[in-house]
């Protein structure tokens, strides 16, 4: 019998990217949480998956920056 495991290529990269963006930046889980939730990073990299599906890391991660601390977003 195969066994195979199938993950959702969206989520796959939100936890990829989000956990990149806290070691970057020296976040706690909770500490990204909170960001999260007052700036919907999770749902900005669900937006955006196409085009950064494509892109490498460091491309990616100066994309959240920009998003997450930009004041004109």
């Amino acid at each position: 019998m195969s066994h195979r495991t199938l993950i959702d290529p969206v989520a796959f990269l939100q936890i990829h990217f989000s956990r990149l963006f806290m070691e970057r930046h020296g976040m706690s889980p909770d500490e990204f949480l909170a960001l999260d939730a007052e700036k919907d990073i999770i749902g900005f990299l669900r937006l955006c998956y196409e085009p950064f599906h494509l892109t490498g890391d460091e491309g990616v991660l100066e994309e959240l920056d920009m998003y997450v601390y930009s004041n004109s977003l």
